[in-house]
């Protein structure tokens, strides 16, 4: 493996009156390169780590960085603009079971449009292919559009999967009404269907696999360390969030938001607090774009860093580490800020690394090192 940076991280002022955490020294490492566009990665065992495409492919990156060739299996994907293939997990008995989840814009099977998707499969033994692909979750409805699919994948603690919605772009008024998927984070079990104890089981009107709901377009999520859900979600021109979806949560968009109109102008009520709707744990204007999260829970980067929250910025091409207290940011350090790659993906992987995906052409994965 090669070297790339030897970068100090620098710590600055949050948005706000937030103080700057301790900065440490940090490097990156090159664990491979001449992936397209990757848009999420799980870990597999034995040092290797699934990998998506976004123009539809799945790989194989071995231990010492070798891309294997695209896995045979994947259902057809609408690849374009912001879609493509986009977030894979590993199941928690992967180990036992080979299973792992994949999301992704599925084209309509006619008449045009796309939404996104939830897919199960087995890994085959030679890790060559997917097997046994069964589509468990498809958003509704399909529309045609390039923009907002969402598209993170979380297990719960009982094995049950969310995943997050994004409104579409052009049917964001959609997010604050329950007989559709847009901008929401919906549950399912595993094996397909509306988790039993979702909040609107049973209500008249609304889909049964909506968790939360006002959301616009989130692009990470994380399980915490107490197995409670966080997202980030990109708002407008400005408005960026993190929030801690909760089981029948109203978050907002786009009745209120930080952000505003491309080019200026008040989106919805021009507010940004409304009773009944839940404010984001912490937003940044001007916008980052964050992406990928990671809760750090090993001892690789010190005490300090325990418990922190990672989250990528296509944006400003660096890595945000949050300070967390209770559900209160309290403090935020830049990261890595000459970078200069678009941080698709963030995961802490089995061996307590910080592994990093870059949104390119010419896409890397990086292990973030501790500082000596």
């Amino acid at each position: 493996m090669t070297r790339l940076f030897a970068l100090p991280l620098v710590a600055v002022l949050s948005l706000g009156s937030l103080p700057p955490a301790v900065a440490q020294a940090a490097t990156t490492e090159v664990v491979a390169s001449g992936l397209q566009n990757p848009w999420g990665v799980a870990f597999i065992g034995d040092g290797r780590m699934l990998v998506t495409e976004r123009p539809g492919r799945m790989r194989v990156v071995g231990a010492d960085g070798r891309l294997g060739a695209p896995l045979a299996g994947l259902p057809p994907v609408d690849a374009g603009g912001q879609g493509g293939l986009l977030d894979v997990i590993t199941d928690r008995e992967f180990a036992s079971n080979r299973t792992v989840y994949f999301c992704y814009s599925e084209p309509a099977a006619s008449g045009g449009g796309n939404s996104t998707a939830l897919a199960s499969a087995k890994l085959s033994s030679d890790a060559a292919r997917l097997e046994e692909v069964k589509v468990i979750f498809s958003q509704a409805p399909k529309v045609s559009s390039r923009s907002h699919f969402g598209c993170r994948i979380v297990q719960a603690t009982d094995g049950s999967l969310f995943l997050t919605l994004g409104d579409r772009f052009s049917r964001m008024n959609d997010a604050q009404t329950l007989d559709n998927h847009h901008g929401k984070v919906v549950r399912v079990r595993a094996t397909g269907g509306a988790h039993p104890d979702n909040p609107f089981v049973g209500r008249a009107g609304a889909l049964p696999e909506i968790w939360s709901f006002g959301h616009r377009n989130l692009q990470g999520a994380a399980l915490a360390p107490d197995g409670r859900l966080w997202t980030s979600e990109h708002g407008p021109q400005g408005g960026d969030e993190i929030n801690r979806p909760q089981a029948g949560k109203n978050h907002g968009w786009p009745v209120i938001t930080f952000g505003e109109n491309y080019g200026g102008g008040a989106i919805g009520e021009g507010i940004t607090r409304k009773p009944g709707m839940e404010q984001p744990l912490h937003q940044w204007t001007p916008s980052i774009a964050p992406s990928g999260l990671a809760f750090v829970t090993s001892e690789r980067y010190g005490k300090a860093w325990q418990g922190s929250l990672l989250a990528g910025s296509l944006k400003f091409r660096y890595l945000s580490r949050l300070v967390i207290e209770g559900e209160r940011v309290v403090r935020e350090e830049k990261l890595l800020p000459d970078l200069n790659q678009r941080v698709r993906d963030v995961r802490q992987g089995p061996d307590g690394f910080i592994y990093l995906l870059t949104d390119d052409r010419n896409g890397q994965l990086l292990r973030l090192l501790p500082g000596r």
